[in-house]
């Protein structure tokens, strides 16, 4: 009799087992339910875990249990919705401002910087700290190792108000240092390339902002008689937008444009060979500079900069094109006379090209400027074409010189 009795005794254990059993899978379900209902429109991206639940993901062996991951994702979806309730908002607008420059329209407008500069700073200390003074010119020369006296001889004109920026087309900088400017300068250095190539590339309107004027300057000028902030103070009395110091007359093939006057500070007009001017003041008897030693200022450098062409590297026929950039170009461009240069016509970049068919390099050299003339010539004037018939006006027959 008392075999039953063990044996009902032993059921009665299992039966409460498979109870609780079927009693938690039920809980579960009613508890998977619930979860599901309060959080329709939860994103795992929106839940925000602790750090220690990114450990965990990061490493399975963290010992963190799956049921404190959902329990820190339950409490971060409440506050989430919380917060939502709060604003009276679902879901928080994104931002988006079509004014900021191409590409930013998703960031705050307090945090888009546009511009840069090309002042160098401490890897160290308060960043508001860095510059004791910022300098506002920037002056350019293109150079070889061979002109090294010659561009020491010149930077000694400018003053600590202006950057210096060289750019080698020989690859050579090391041997610079021997000069202590040298050292604060800034040095870019790709071979046999010429100044409107790095000016393109290094010059954007965006980087040199904070300058008031930019000198883009070649390598062979002589300096005695030209003093930078002196010439500054005479643009900025003439109103000059591009502009150049006169070239000494007696010394290699200049425009009548652009020699030097010695009854005055700056000119802004000349007369030409007979037939060469059709316009008293279009080029080249007026709005018209040379290349060799520009001067622009700000504003004026951001339109010629997205004038100049990628592949078009020596700048032939940009100088009878300045005048596009200002206006009225024939009070805008102009030469400075009492501050003035000497071009001594030194071919350094010209010997920079390749041999071919018998014939120098600087041969193939300034055959590429000839072409290139025509090139740019043809693209600027389909460019207005294109211009005018897109707005229906009858293109004038050439606006070109």
């Amino acid at each position: 009799m008392a075999k039953p009795a063990n044996s009902i005794g032993r059921s009665t254990p299992r039966s409460n087992e498979g109870m609780r059993l079927i009693f938690s899978a039920v809980i579960g379900i009613m508890l998977g339910y619930l979860f599901g209902v309060s959080f329709p429109t939860v994103n795992i991206t929106k839940l925000h875990f602790p750090s220690s639940i990114i450990s965990y993901i990061e490493d399975r062996n963290s010992g963190i249990t799956t049921q404190t991951l959902l329990n820190h994702a339950w409490a971060s979806a409440n506050r989430h919705k919380k917060n939502s309730s709060d604003s009276n908002s679902e879901k928080i607008p994104k931002i988006y401002v079509p004014t900021n420059p191409k590409g930013a329209e998703r960031l705050p407008p307090g945090i888009v910087v546009s511009e840069t500069d090309l002042f160098p700073r401490r890897l160290w200390g308060d960043p508001s700290e860095d510059l004791s003074s910022e300098p506002r010119y920037l002056v350019t020369f293109t150079v070889g190792i061979s002109q090294k006296a010659n561009i020491d001889a010149a930077v000694k004109k400018f003053s600590d108000k202006f950057t210096i920026m060289l750019f080698h087309y020989d690859g050579r900088t090391t041997e610079w240092d021997e000069f202590e400017w040298s050292k604060r300068a800034i040095h870019i250095s790709v071979r046999k390339q010429t100044k409107w190539w790095y000016a393109k590339r290094f010059l954007h309107p965006d980087v040199v902002a904070r300058y008031d004027y930019i000198f883009i300057w070649d390598e062979d000028l002589g300096v005695e008689h030209f003093n930078a902030e002196a010439y500054i103070e005479l643009v900025k009395k003439h109103g000059l937008d591009i502009s150049q110091p006169g070239l000494q007359p007696d010394k290699g093939l200049t425009w009548q444009m652009t020699k030097r006057r010695g009854d005055q500070e700056v000119h802004k007009v000349t007369e030409e060979r007979p037939g060469w001017c059709t316009d008293p003041h279009l080029p080249p008897c007026a709005a018209f500079v040379e290349i060799m030693a520009t001067v622009f200022s700000r504003d004026a450098w951001r339109c010629v900069w997205h004038m100049i062409q990628n592949d078009l590297v020596h700048g032939w026929g940009l100088d009878f094109a300045l005048r596009k950039c200002v206006e009225p170009a024939h009070e805008k461009i102009g030469v400075v006379d009492s501050q003035w240069i000497v071009h001594q016509a030194v071919p350094s970049l010209g010997n920079q090209g390749n041999a071919e068919n018998g014939k120098a390099p600087w041969e193939g050299v300034r055959a590429r400027c000839r072409k290139e003339w025509e090139i740019f010539q043809t693209r600027l004037a389909d460019a207005e074409k294109a211009y005018y018939l897109s707005q229906g006006i009858t293109p004038p027959n050439s606006t070109l010189v």
